[in-house]
């Protein structure tokens, strides 16, 4: 009992100490993932020993207290958290749980709806103005941020109705959740960068210290963006359901997530809309990292009641974890299809997203002196979407003096080349383009979904090839027989003939994918495509000089020179003419019927689109003859909005662009 008595102290002491950096300092050590690990070890001992319990535990309190420098604001109703859970089982869990303290034996409704990694806040608004609003604080008293509320666009300082039978209500506590998308963290992160200012851990971070600044003018100048999920105290207004809430708050312009809120009659229809939810996450502008289940009727709300620092009636399904707490074993330099030697963190492997991860992009030796990351060293790295992890902050708090500083080499790890880089770049790279690494990188890019598309040669068949000396640049691809395939372990006959008919089959792709195969420094499939209608033949482009490469709209003094230096190369010209002579004959123009609407047409993509994904989108965009830009100029034909926009939107406005919903890009493309 004694040893239990001190891991349940430690315990406290531990998630005290988190929640002070997390809720006050805006600084965490620990992820999210970490911190739910003590925090359920701290519920399941004082469950187990009630006679341990205290009134002062932290699983009885909600968030820390206010930070130094803002007002205090007591909240007219406690603003709580919600218990969470981690698995299918345990919402159906938490369904009986409703049933049975309802003691009813008809259905519960429940609504789902993301849980956004912000920063809640409470607005309290007086005959429809916005007078005060404030952080959650500990629950029962916030900071008073109202100057810093005000800067956010989407927050409405006057509440207005259409409906004369939906009154603006004479007082409104408005709960919410203050966020910045992605796109917004990733460039203040870039800019505090380049100030040498400590960079933000993830949006989460950057929402809570750009709201929480004592300037205003500051909070003023960070993209921050506000939805809302519910009110302090619902039993005044004349609602039935947390839907129709919802659709009320929309109405007197406040902003609410509805295209993603779903009404789910059974135990079975949550749990699936908890899952759609985690598989489409990627997909978001903004980090969610769970689901929030709500009783969906406000009367059964009221008869579940609050339990001590949640209430009874909501449960946070929480998606497995996009960041994770983990230690650095080694640093290594890989070296990419252009010859960049990127350094690269060797970790003590930690699941992140459902996949296991044991290595994660440092990016530069700038990079890595920025966020002091040493062999050895504890970090926070993080998973978003599909990409490569990467170490996000170092722990310093745990170092021990043992650890490693790295320098990058001044060698090619692969092949000895001394290694340069150029003025005004923070890459290193090998010069040798004969450099086996560089050469394997080159095959997968040209071979890949966006270049040739032949499918079935992997990175395994690629490195099997090249370790026979069968392959040693693109060209020799169109030479293999049957007999070089199964000379390579576990390639068998079927494998082998389709194969070589996925090769036969690669050789007349479009300009536009053979420019991009090329694997050109900059070139990308939009500025591929650009290339492929100003050029129409790739001898041309081949023959073009760097004056005639720069006055083509939308292709930049950077990559004209990139294009230039690649196609005065002797090495490169040599391997074009390998590749036409091997037979492919690159397609000029369109197979898209030259009707489409689409058809020559520039879009941009922003925001979360309600029933397609991104990937889709685009990939109807080229089906059908248009090309997908990576952002707004006066060359963009049509942005396309979905949910939580950005400043994208914000500049299509200001040029004159044409704005389409999904439901009008999908009528426009007739898909």
């Amino acid at each position: 009992m004694e040893n239990i008595r001190k891991e349940i102290d430690a315990l406290k002491k531990r998630i005290e100490y988190h929640n002070q950096r997390y809720y006050t300092l805006d600084d965490p050590e620990i992820s999210d993932a970490n911190y739910d690990k003590l925090f359920q070890r701290l519920l399941k001992l004082e469950k187990q020993h009630p006679e341990l319990e205290s009134t002062g535990s932290p699983t009885r309190k909600v968030g820390a207290g206010p930070k130094g420098g803002f007002l205090p604001v007591e909240h007219g109703s406690p603003m709580l958290s919600l218990e969470n859970c981690f698995d299918h089982q345990q919402v159906l869990d938490f369904d009986k749980r409703v049933r049975k303290f309802l003691g009813d034996t008809m259905p519960v409704s429940y609504t789902v709806e993301p849980k956004i990694d912000g920063l809640a806040v409470e607005l309290i608004y007086e005959n429809g103005a916005l007078r005060v609003a404030s952080t959650r604080g500990d629950g029962r008293v916030g900071e008073n941020v109202t100057r810093n509320i005000k800067t956010i666009l989407n927050v409405p300082l006057q509440l207005t109705t259409r409906k004369k039978s939906l009154p603006v209500p004479d007082l409104l506590e408005v709960r919410g959740e203050v966020y910045m998308d992605m796109a917004a963290f990733e460039t203040l992160n870039r800019k505090r960068a380049a100030n040498n200012e400590t960079l933000f851990a993830n949006p989460r971070n950057a929402a809570a210290g750009s709201l929480r600044q004592l300037d205003s003018r500051i909070t003023a100048k960070r993209p921050l963006d506000m939805f809302c999920y519910g009110v302090g105290n619902a039993q005044d207004l004349p609602f039935e359901t947390h839907w129709d809430l919802m659709i009320s708050l929309q109405q007197w312009g406040l902003r609410v997530n509805r295209p993603h809120i779903h009404i789910c009659d059974t135990p079975d229809d949550v749990v699936k809309s908890c899952r759609l939810l985690e598989e489409t996450r990627k997909d978001f502008p903004y980090e969610i990292d769970g689901a929030v289940i709500k009783v969906n009727r406000l009367d059964l709300q009221s008869r579940l009641g609050l339990k001590s620092r949640s209430p009874r009636w909501a449960m946070a399904y929480k998606f497995a974890p996009s960041q994770e707490t983990t230690t650095v074993l080694g640093i290594h330099v890989q070296v990419g299809r252009t010859g960049a030697l990127t350094p690269v963190a060797h970790l003590e492997p930690v699941a992140l997203g459902g996949v296991l991860v044991s290595r994660a992009t440092l990016h530069n030796q700038e990079e890595i002196d920025r966020k002091d990351v040493r062999q050895g060293d504890r970090v926070i790295v993080q998973r978003a979407g599909d990409v490569i992890p990467e170490v996000v902050k170092t722990v310093l708090s745990q170092r021990t003096g043992k650890e490693i500083k790295f320098v990058m080499p001044e060698a090619c790890p692969v092949c000895g080349s001394g290694t340069l880089k150029k003025p005004g770049e923070v890459v290193a790279r090998c010069p040798n383009i004969n450099c086996p690494a560089q050469v394997r990188g080159s095959l997968r890019h040209f071979v890949s979904k966006g270049g040739m598309k032949i499918d079935g040669l992997g990175d395994k068949v690629i490195f099997k090839l090249m370790d026979k000396g069968l392959v040693k640049d693109e060209s020799d691809l169109y030479t293999l027989t049957r007999k070089d395939l199964l000379s390579l372990e576990n390639i068998k006959e079927k494998a082998a003939t389709n194969l070589l008919g996925a090769i036969e089959g690669s050789k007349t792709p479009t300009l536009a994918r053979f420019i991009y195969a090329l694997g050109i420094r900059h070139v990308g499939e939009f500025t591929a495509a650009l290339l492929a209608d100003h050029f129409k033949d790739i001898k041309a482009l081949e023959n073009a000089d760097q004056e005639v490469l720069s006055a083509i709209e939308g292709i930049g003094p950077q990559t004209a020179e990139s294009l230039f230096s690649f196609f005065t190369d002797t090495q490169n010209t040599a391997l074009i003419d390998r590749l036409l002579a091997a037979g492919i004959r690159p397609v000029v123009g369109s197979s898209k019927p030259p009707d489409s609407p689409a058809a020559g047409k520039i879009f941009v993509l922003t925001g979360s689109l309600p029933t397609i994904k991104r990937s889709e989108a685009k990939e109807t965009i080229t089906q059908k003859g248009g090309r997908v830009g990576s952002s707004v100029s006066r060359n963009t034909d049509y942005l396309v909005a979905g949910e939580a926009p950005g400043s994208k939107l914000q500049k299509a406005r200001e040029l004159g662009t044409s704005i389409l919903d999904e439901a009008q890009f999908l009528e426009l493309l007739g898909a």
